[in-house]
């Protein structure tokens, strides 16, 4: 005690009240994590920790804290979610703040929900995983074909999108769900679109002046997943203006584009040649798939309508 009273003498003067002040400092100087940071910095000497002790006191406080954590949301320390670290820079000891592990578990949570992005998918479809999909064999070669798709990221880049077709509620867009989880693990972003609410926002956004950005949003997107393609209601505009302009825009940056449809290639073709009007234009409908027939593999999905399954994943 002798000799830390000859470096906290000073100190001492200067607090109010010091009974029991000389134990509490002891406690803070002979706490684990100050012995240790002495240790790992053999040139620091106690009187210099002694000249920082208001950040050791800090330092020892949030440590205890860490200790017995009450949870992210109720952190007692100085900063939120970070717990101050001592630092030895200029001949003093500082404390510089750092993120807990708990914070950095929910920023990369974050970082990887950001990759994620959707319009108008249920949650239930975003929160699929191929963990959780029942590989019947109606499908196994739709979900094989969509985890090859998202690990050729681990290598580049796929060249060719899908495109899974079939009856309704045998899953293609859980299968589309899953993907944009997987491809998360390749820090690979996504954009989900339910095609037929989409095309209808499109033509509000003309009077809101926003189309070109929510244009520019599906153009840009590393992965765009179509679900429900020939569902929509199609005008000439939305059809050659909005469909069209997309597609064209992936295929000549060479991004790959996942579709899932309750239309074959040849059906959808068909869709795509009348309008709601009445209508029928098969060439430009045969412009629109020059850009889908050629630049995905074709996948069936297979088997019961899983909506009707009571305890059973659907879509």
């Amino acid at each position: 005690m002798n000799r830390i009273n000859r470096y906290t003498g000073e100190w001492m003067k200067r607090m109010p009240g010091r009974k029991g002040i000389e134990a509490r400092v002891q406690k803070w100087l002979s706490h684990p994590s100050v012995a240790q940071f002495l240790r790992d910095h053999p040139q620091v000497s106690k009187k210099t920790l002694v000249r920082s002790l208001a950040r050791v006191r800090q330092f020892v406080q949030e440590q205890e804290n860490c200790a017995k954590c009450p949870g992210l949301d109720r952190c007692p320390n100085l900063v939120q979610g970070h717990a101050g670290q001592l630092v030895y820079s200029g001949g003093y000891v500082e404390l510089s703040m750092q993120p807990c592990d708990k914070l950095r578990v929910r920023m990369e949570e974050e970082r990887r929900n950001r990759l994620i992005r959707s319009h108008y998918i249920p949650r239930d479809i975003l929160s699929a995983t191929f963990e959780t999909i029942v590989l019947d064999a109606g499908r196994t070669e739709a979900i094989r074909a969509a985890i090859r798709f998202c690990n050729a990221f681990a290598d580049g880049r796929p060249e060719r999108g899908l495109y899974l077709y079939g009856p309704f509620g045998v899953g293609k867009s859980r299968i589309a769900g899953a993907m944009t989880r997987e491809l998360v693990r390749h820090n690979v972003d996504s954009l989900m679109v339910y095609v037929p609410d989409f095309m209808r926002e499109m033509r509000d956004a003309i009077q809101e002046g926003s189309l070109q950005e929510k244009l520019g949003r599906l153009k840009k997107a590393t992965v765009l997943i179509l679900d429900d393609i020939g569902a929509e209601t199609l005008t000439p505009w939305t059809r050659d203006e909005v469909l069209g302009s997309i597609l064209q825009y992936r295929v000549s940056e060479g991004l790959p584009v996942v579709y899932t449809s309750n239309l074959d290639l040849d059906e959808l073709e068909d869709h795509l040649a009348h309008s709601h009007r009445g209508g029928t234009e098969r060439a430009k409908a045969r412009r629109i798939m020059e850009r889908i027939r050629h630049y995905v593999d074709v996948y069936p999905v297979e088997g019961p309508n899983r909506r009707l399954m009571k305890g059973t994943e659907g879509s």
